[in-house]
């Protein structure tokens, strides 16, 4: 499949009023719908562009348009372009640019990466905040020249980096984190205990029936039922 011509509707204006060629041909070369350009041609589609010349711009020839004229079923083709662009060498990412209004405030912002997110690495930091590995141990080992003055800034507040790339270093640092088992409570036994021979202790008495209820004490504040004593004197009396 041909590339479509530079302006397509502007090149099929063009040719519909310059040239004899069919509504197929056209449409095929301005990658347009032959009733498109079938309404160009009645002036309902298009009416206010300006048609452009793709012999100017080299896209097509003289020779090509005349040959296509002659015969319907001829396509029509893009020139080949005479310049040739340089092709694009990928080149990785160059360190981190920061405006020198905003470079002062980096040491604040390493001293607020450290303290808020010690799961970040190093080279996670240096990303971010755009600086040396030097400066960073500086400021970790308190030895930098002004750690007296720092106060840790947010550095997506500082302009330093964006909040996206803040969030995806966390969480980059938070999945290489080892993570400590979780206590889910109380597990199932395994399937070799529940399925295997049930060894059940010897019932006993107390376990059937349950397990005799100590006599309440009689405690000595108790009050003493006079009748019930002399009765059961009596009882001894007429015994004897």
């Amino acid at each position: 499949m041909n590339a479509a011509p530079l302006m397509p509707k502007a090149t099929a204006v063009w040719l519909v009023e310059n040239t004899s060629l069919t509504f197929d041909q056209i449409a095929d070369f301005c990658k347009l719908h032959p009733l498109e350009v079938k309404g160009i041609a009645d002036g309902e589609v298009a009416a206010g562009i300006k048609g452009h010349d793709p012999i100017t711009s080299n896209q097509l020839t003289r020779e090509t348009i005349a040959k296509a004229e002659g015969d319907p079923a001829f396509p029509l083709t893009l020139a080949p372009s005479k310049v040739r662009l340089p092709e694009v060498k990928k080149t990785t990412r160059g360190p981190r640019y920061t405006p020198l209004s905003r470079r002062q405030d980096r040491p604040n912002a390493i001293l607020w990466l450290v303290r808020n997110h010690p799961e970040l690495k190093d080279a996670q930091i240096m990303r971010l905040a755009g600086t040396t590995k030097t400066t960073l141990q500086a400021i970790r080992d308190r030895t930098h020249w002004n750690s007296a003055t720092l106060s840790p800034l947010d550095p997506v507040t500082l302009g330093l980096c964006s909040q996206l790339d803040l969030d995806m270093e966390v969480g980059r640092a938070n999945k290489d984190k080892p993570q400590a088992p979780a206590d889910h409570g109380p597990t199932l036994l395994s399937a070799e205990i529940t399925t295997g021979p049930r060894v059940e202790a010897p019932a006993t008495q107390e376990d059937v029936f349950g397990a005799k209820k100590p006599a309440p004490a009689k405690s000595a504040e108790d009050p003493v039922d006079v009748h019930s004593v002399f009765g059961k004197l009596k009882e001894l009396k007429t015994k004897q």
